[in-house]
């Protein structure tokens, strides 16, 4: 047998969309990763996530040290932000949302003051356009040039580069790119979608490769990608095998950890091509997955469940504490993500979920 792959484990940037960092061995049994909607912060703290946010550094400086002072006092008990030290506020977490890559192949954003940014519904690529494009157009853009901008930036002023962009998964930025015409490329012009997912992973590795290089030599130890497959389960097993797997494990093999984040949803029917997937150190899932066949299956990944917020929210705590209770009994050890926690869901709630999985890991 090789050696284990080395683990992620989930991460929510302060005002940033999910992603993954390195885990070190002092993970709880039942670790919480918390994060919230834009709006969460924009009432609370009056947070401001306007194109400015993904642009200066400076600016994100100053937003992300009023949220970190909101999350402090509102959830004392976690011990993953600090307030003296201003590492993670001269970062790149955040930056474009989810969408670097298709905005670095020219899908306008469109931005807004209290939430995240999205992609111009008009905004999305030809056939014809996308033929017309190459990495190195790409990577001499617009979006390349200000993401490196901001990097020397934060170089100059604060030393080291902090951060994890989204890069999200070669599916996901088809879909983002062409819109729902990418699945009926997959029918129709497979040559073509074969060819268009090769150009987006060659983006992805080299331009990710550069920010994590960059970010290495300024002092932020960073050699990872964790792909998101959030509309895998649009498509079938057999077609992710095809056209999505060998670039899966292109990425895997480019990189020192590796991870798949696949949302919120039943993981079960992918299980089997997923394990075809090399340094596999970082799977989560919904909570309708066969979570004991995940820990059989990946034994060596850090694993984890995404709870809706929106059961978190409405669902009554005795259900909730069933919920925890399964997770621990047929996923543990993992992390428990409550990602996009809403405006409206009571801090207690929140705190009583925090200090559930705590007990289950003592």
């Amino acid at each position: 047998m090789g050696k284990p792959a080395a683990q992620l484990r989930n991460h929510i940037p302060i005002g940033g969309p999910a992603r993954r960092e390195p885990a070190d061995g002092t993970e709880e049994t039942m670790r919480v990763s918390l994060g919230f909607e834009p709006l969460w912060y924009a009432r609370r703290c009056g947070a401001d996530f306007s194109a400015a946010f993904h642009k200066d550094p400076y600016f994100r400086f100053g937003m992300i040290e009023k949220m970190k002072a909101e999350l402090v006092k509102a959830f004392p008990s976690m011990n993953c932000w600090d307030t003296e030290n201003k590492t993670d506020q001269a970062t790149i977490s955040g930056c474009y949302g989810a969408f670097p890559i298709p905005h670095a192949f020219g899908v306008p954003l469109l931005f807004c003051s209290d939430g995240w940014p999205v992609l111009d519904p008009v905004g999305h690529l030809s056939v014809e356009e996308v033929e017309q494009l190459s990495v190195e157009a790409v990577m001499n853009g617009s979006v390349v040039e200000d993401l490196i901008r901001q990097m020397e930036l934060i170089e100059g002023e604060w030393g080291i580069i902090h951060g994890y962009l989204n890069w999200q998964g070669v599916l996901n930025n088809g879909f983002n790119i062409r819109g729902q015409n990418i699945f009926l490329d997959m029918y129709e012009r497979p040559q073509f979608a074969h060819c268009f997912f090769s150009l987006i992973i060659d983006v992805m590795i080299r331009l990710a490769g550069l920010i994590q290089e960059k970010q290495r030599k300024s002092g932020f130890s960073i050699n990872q990608f964790s792909v998101s497959n959030c509309v895998m389960n649009l498509i079938s097993p057999e077609m992710y095998e095809e056209f999505i797997l060998p670039h899966d494990s292109r990425i895997a093999e480019s990189f020192d950890r590796f991870g798949v984040h696949t949302c919120e949803w039943d993981i079960t029917p992918y299980l089997a091509v997923l394990k075809k997937l090399p340094k596999m150190g970082y799977l989560d899932m919904g909570i309708a997955s066969d979570m004991a066949r995940v820990k059989q299956d990946f034994p060596g990944a850090r694993r984890a469940v995404l709870y809706s917020p929106v059961k978190l929210e409405n669902t009554g705590m005795k259900e909730i504490e069933k919920d925890l209770d399964a997770i621990y009994s047929n996923l543990a050890p993992c992390d428990v993500v409550l990602a996009e926690i809403q405006n409206t869901t009571p801090d207690q709630r929140v705190r009583d979920v925090i200090q559930i999985c705590r007990e289950r890991s003592e």
